[in-house]
């Protein structure tokens, strides 16, 4: 991505030591989350895999927003961890930043598009009861999941090499706690206006329209709703939706907030609290929510501990 004839600078993460006395509170608890996230979203992953009950599109969409979460989540917190340990800012290799950011994007954008495939999930079933089995085919969910992680790439891909094309300080220090796209796009000398309305109209069309989408989605359910005759179909209905609704507010609540606000509202005391909301704690947040408020889900896991503890 670089000129060959260029050093390659080295990126000082700052972390969070400028915090020193919350650095012990923050390691242990970044670490209790990231291994409740580790075990839920592998816990997920598993039930969707083992249970019949949960072969369905919607769980097909869990089972990959799952592995979605936890790649997510691994690509940031052991660095995080690591550097949380040291009281002192550690350096990160300019194809390291690179990686990392790369990762980053794709798993991002990927969570978005699947977030609206579940919508639309919702919408389907609830609205289109007699379309559904033709509408939510096995090729057309494959060919979501499929075309989720495909806008992940690309648009990491053409991110990652606009941005570490860009002329960077010799020294360059990066105030956050990991490669996310601003603080490095910020850091460079040169560029940074084409960089920067590029990486806006990415945040227009992969978090506004993916939320656009939902929104539509749920307007089109919640008229559907109100129509029924019968109250107890109501809370049937909506109780299917809560939890993806859930879901869908923490992630594109954080995401919007981050990507949106005007730099000048911006502080990277307040950035990094946003981004450690949904690196560590919506990955660790979204099984229990999936879990908890969901029967087929609290089902299929009682299912499998009894046949676990009477098995010989």
């Amino acid at each position: 991505m670089a000129k060959e004839n260029q050093t390659l600078p080295e990126f000082l993460l700052l972390g969070f030591s400028d915090l020193r006395a919350l650095q012990g509170p923050l390691f242990w608890g970044v670490l209790l989350a990231y291994l409740a996230a580790l075990l839920g979203n592998c816990l997920i992953i598993l039930l969707t895999r083992a249970s019949p009950t949960l072969h369905s599109p919607m769980y097909f969409f869990l089972h990959h927003l799952s592995l979605v979460e936890l790649l997510y989540t691994t690509d940031v917190v052991p660095r995080t961890l690591a550097d949380l340990a040291f009281p002192h800012p550690r350096a990160i290799s300019f194809w390291g930043c690179a990686a990392q950011m790369y990762v980053f994007i794709v798993l991002g954008i990927s969570e978005c598009c699947l977030l609206t495939a579940m919508a639309y999930d919702r919408y389907a079933v609830i609205c289109q009861p007699l379309h559904y089995s033709t509408l939510m085919n096995w090729r057309a969910c494959v060919a979501m999941v499929g075309i989720s992680w495909l806008m992940g790439i690309i648009t990491a891909t053409t991110h990652s090499s606009l941005i570490f094309t860009l002329p960077f300080p010799s020294h360059p220090v990066i105030p956050h706690f990991l490669c996310d796209i601003l603080p490095v796009l910020r850091l460079a000398s040169a560029g940074k206006h084409r960089s920067e309305v590029s990486v806006m109209m990415a945040t227009v069309v992969f978090i506004m329209v993916p939320f656009s989408l939902i929104v539509t989605s749920y307007a089109r359910i919640l008229s559907a709703i109100l129509a029924m005759a019968s109250t107890l179909s109501r809370r049937k209905v909506f109780s299917t939706c809560s939890s993806h609704l859930l879901v869908v507010f923490l992630f594109f609540g954080t995401a919007s907030i981050t990507y949106i606000r005007p730099r000048a509202g911006s502080s990277v005391t307040m950035n990094r609290i946003l981004s450690l909301f949904y690196t560590v704690i919506t990955p660790m947040l979204n099984p229990i929510i999936y879990t908890l408020r969901n029967k087929e889900v609290t089902k299929a896991l009682w299912h499998m501990v009894k046949r676990q503890v009477s098995s010989p």
